[in-house]
């Protein structure tokens, strides 16, 4: 990989941190529409946005050509639907979460997110883990025990954030699909049960859309946009730069999620919060630290004993 494709891809997977740090603004400018229409809205134009897109890159035979390959790879297309799912699901918490000031709870589950991901990875895909992201996870898990303590409740959005975009993750290694025509191929999922729902509300008449200016309608048709643009640039990115450099940038959306909620948005961050995220910081170096070579050490593996025969 030479050197100018490096910096190719950290400028894209810099733009792509920084269009999702930045998102939070986004649902905020919608905070009269409710959560639900928005997420609706948000499949909807996502997937006619990346229709265009394949139509434009020439990619739509592609995607005809996947769609009916599911029916004899069955597993996949099961996947596929998953992913779509836990993507949706992901979506909606940090929307309704963001639009109902829980801005820094959402950072903190996506600073968690990785650390998920290890979890996730040594139990299901028998991934070896070195002593320090051992230490890692468990300064993480402590973290959010002081923040589960200090609130006297679990902090669900921030663990449903991290639970699913990890198992998102997780299924996306399992379906070996181009990125665009992935993306498409999960919005399309969805889609059906997005268009049930907007037409409810039409019928309800408690629609946003086309009943509150052309400045929400705008705002809605572009959260397709809004949703695609970052993971195309995530993708280009994550094509041409090492995995533990991406590891190192991601860390930029959830600290500026996490500024936009206390500077800007005024939320209230407390001592203890402060301490949580300490915790959940040192891990995120520590770890960081291990997929270098700056930190020493061998996989680590628990030994059993083997019994006499």
């Amino acid at each position: 990989m030479n050197k100018n494709e490096t910096q190719q891809g950290v400028i894209y997977a810099v733009v792509s941190y920084l269009l999702w740090g930045l998102l939070p603004i986004y649902w905020k400018l919608l905070g009269d529409v409710q959560a639900e229409e928005i997420l609706a809205s948000r499949v909807v134009w996502s997937f006619v946005f990346m229709l265009v897109i394949l139509i434009f890159t020439r990619k739509i035979g592609l995607f005809t050509e996947t769609l009916r390959g599911f029916a004899k790879r069955k597993k996949q297309m099961y996947a596929l639907i998953a992913a779509s799912l836990l993507i949706s699901v992901n979506w909606f918490t940090y929307i309704w979460a963001v639009n109902n000031g829980h801005m820094i709870e959402t950072s903190l589950g996506y600073y968690i997110n990785p650390l998920v991901s290890i979890l996730l990875g040594m139990i299901v895909l028998k991934e070896k883990l070195s002593f320090y992201q051992y230490i890692s996870f468990g300064l993480a898990a402590i973290g959010v025990l002081i923040i589960s303590i200090s609130h006297g409740t679990f902090p669900w959005v921030a663990i449903v954030l991290a639970l699913t975009f990890g198992l998102y993750g997780l299924v996306k290694k399992l379906v070996n699909v181009e990125s665009s025509v992935g993306l498409t191929l999960e919005t399309l999922v969805v889609t059906p049960l997005a268009v049930i729902y907007i037409g409810y509300l039409f019928i309800n008449g408690s629609m946003a859309f086309l009943h509150k200016g052309i400045g929400t309608d705008l705002l809605l048709i572009g959260a397709g946009v809004a949703t695609a643009v970052p993971l195309l640039y995530f993708a280009k990115g994550a094509q041409k730069i090492p995995l533990s450099l991406l590891g190192f940038l991601q860390y930029i959306s959830p600290t500026l999620t996490l500024l936009l909620g206390i500077f800007v948005y005024h939320e209230h961050f407390s001592k203890v919060q402060l301490l949580s995220f300490i915790f959940i910081w040192s891990a995120l170096t520590i770890y960081s630290l291990s997929k270098t070579k700056l930190l020493p050490g061998k996989q680590f593996k628990w030994r059993k004993e083997k019994r006499a025969i």
